[in-house]
């Protein structure tokens, strides 16, 4: 089974990250320029939270906040649910199930070196079941 490292090579190897006084609308643009769901917040380069699409519309347009003044330290989750580069793709859907989110950064050494999300970890089992299909087919043929 392969791990959070082997994941993260082969996918983008960006980070986008935004400070927590910046405004939600700030967040939104720039996940919505990267085509992305979340955004990890840093204070310099200690993770302090993430903020997703999901909380902007529970935590702001749910409770008629304005985007522009609202902070990003204000709707943020903080206590960021993370893994180890080291970290089975088992592992990390185990933990994303339980906690139910869609993204999980990978630390090292305590600094951030990829983010995970559920369509990575699904795609990575799907090519791991059609390699085991395979190869029990051809084992069937002999």
């Amino acid at each position: 089974m392969k791990t959070a490292t082997q994941l993260l090579a082969a996918k983008d190897s960006a980070v986008w990250t935004i400070s927590p006084d910046s405004s939600v609308l700030d967040a939104i643009r720039l996940m919505g320029e990267k085509n992305i769901g979340a955004l990890l917040v840093t204070d310099g380069s200690q993770l302090t939270g993430i903020i997703s699409e999901r909380d902007y519309a529970r935590k702001v347009i749910l409770k008629g906040k304005e985007s522009h003044s609202t902070p990003i330290s204000e709707i943020m989750t903080g206590n960021v649910v993370s893994v180890s580069p080291g970290e089975s793709i088992d592992g990390c859907m185990e933990l994303m199930t339980k906690h139910k989110i869609r993204h999980l950064p990978v630390i090292e050494k305590g600094m951030v070196v990829g983010v995970l999300s559920i369509g990575d970890l699904v795609r990575a089992i799907i090519a791991d079941q059609s390699d085991t299909i395979a190869h029990l087919e051809g084992y069937i043929r002999g």
